[in-house]
């Protein structure tokens, strides 16, 4: 893939938060960048104030013409847009250089120093901490990451491009375009089984993925997973761990096992065992990769976290609301050990948004399960990004398998005053759908009421 001769790069599906990365990176680099989106939001706003023009309405016409010279176009599109997509149609038709996300990302990481994050869970999070750490320890580092990081405020982090840090995302195969030098896998999680079929097949992918990293690169699995690699975990025998856990002032504070050695007192200012394990791998690829650990432990202490990854957005004594994106059964189980962990004793009100009918599917015995835990539950209904509805698969019977008396089908329309009906003191907000676009509006509504 020519990259170097495309002075144009036009993004299909342009606010999505891995579409946006590299948008945000091809601007740093001086290229002319434009695109479309179906939707209006904070993320093609902040787009374009950095002067990139970006329309909502599928029309070619809207376009301007100097996208439309080929031998200077590359053009960029997200799986979630549909082959039938006229604007797709048309540079596809008229021979440009059309090519997904994730192939894009290859190519560009492809000449570096790669480090990649994969696993069913965990990516972001991971991946943030990472690039993080390494930009903490000065090293020309570009990280893409799957959302906000709180430290930068944005999806990219820019300190030179001889390192890169990526996603690995599992979703439509795309990390098998990844050349990475270093690579975790932190969960194998049977998911996307509309791409896979089952959980087999899944894990088949992520092997194919281990045969991407580069000769005499390195790969770190989580402890328990069936693959051999450099082992992480918490409080067991990994060749990195975290041991001699305690909560300080609501930051965990551990110990640091690097191989046979003990590194004392790191801190983590993020809730839940997860994010712990989280902080591990991104730990022992950092010094793997050659970072010192003084550097290292200082740069954890200073990590702040990702946007709806447990975010507080209201946080008094006697009421708390934290927003986060957790979409699998195993993610809300996450969810659920964190807000219990750091508030025992509270009532936990959970308001789900669950994402895609297909996911629901799959999963909805395990979602039942996962959303029972909390003390009160709201489901809205399910958001549908990419597909059409499947028969009989809804909020409304999802609703019917929770074993929790207290629960509800809301509207959005309809949150602020459940909330306020509501004795619960921790609210909760879930799901990775468009229930983060309500949360501004909960945000001002219970800032002000405490």
């Amino acid at each position: 893939m020519e990259l170097a001769n495309k002075h144009n790069v036009y993004f299909i599906g342009i606010g999505g938060i891995g579409m946006s990365a590299i948008a945000r990176y091809f601007v740093a680099q001086g290229k002319n960048v434009a695109g479309y989106d179906k939707t209006e939001t904070e993320l093609t706003k902040t787009l374009q104030d950095l002067g990139i023009d970006i329309h909502f309405k599928d029309d070619i016409d809207l376009v301007t013409e100097t996208f439309k010279n080929k031998e200077k176009t590359l053009v960029v599109y997200t799986p979630a847009i549909p082959n039938s997509h006229s604007e797709l149609t048309f540079f596809k038709s008229n021979a440009f250089k059309v090519y997904k996300r994730s192939e894009v990302l290859g190519a560009i990481t492809k000449e570096t120093n790669c480090l990649a994050v994969a696993g069913t869970h965990g990516k972001t999070t991971t991946t943030s901490i990472l690039g993080h750490l390494l930009n903490y320890c000065n090293v020309p580092v570009t990280a893409f990451l799957g959302g906000i990081s709180e430290n930068y405020n944005s999806n990219l982090i820019l300190n030179g491009t001889e390192v890169t840090v990526v996603e690995a995302d599992e979703f439509d195969r795309s990390f098998l375009t990844l050349s990475p030098n270093i690579a975790g896998i932190t969960s194998m999680d049977a998911d996307h089984l509309d791409i896979y079929g089952d959980e087999k097949a899944l894990h088949d992918s992520f092997k194919e993925f281990i045969k991407c990293i580069k000769p005499e690169g390195k790969l770190f699995v989580k402890n328990g997973l069936p693959l051999n690699g450099i082992t992480y975990g918490i409080e067991d025998n990994s060749d990195y761990s975290a041991q001699n856990i305690r909560i300080d002032n609501g930051s965990y504070v551990f110990d640091f096992k690097s191989h046979e050695k003990i590194y004392e007192d790191f801190r983590l200012s993020l809730p839940g065992r997860h994010n712990l394990s989280n902080a591990i791998i991104a730990l022992a690829m950092a010094v793997e990769f050659g970072c010192p650990l003084e550097q290292l432990a200082k740069g954890l202490a200073s990590y702040k976290g990702v946007k709806r990854r447990f975010t507080y957005q209201v946080k008094s004594d006697d009421f708390v609301l934290i927003d986060d994106y957790a979409h699998h059964p195993e993610e809300i189980k996450a969810v659920h050990q964190a807000v219990r962990e750091m508030y025992p004793g509270k009532k936990v009100m959970a308001i789900f948004q669950p994402h895609l009918y297909s996911r629901t599917q799959d999963f909805a015995a395990e979602f039942a399960e996962s959303l029972s835990e909390f003390d009160e539950i709201l489901l809205l209904d399910i958001y549908p990004a990419r597909e059409l509805p499947i028969a009989g698969v809804n909020s409304k019977w999802l609703l019917g398998l929770i074993k929790n008396p207290s629960k509800a089908l809301v509207s959005k329309s309809e949150i602020i005053n459940k909330i306020k009906e509501s004795n619960a003191q921790v609210i909760l907000t879930i799901g990775a759908g468009d229930i983060g676009e309500e949360v501004k509006f909960l945000k001002e509504e219970f800032s002000l009421a405490n």
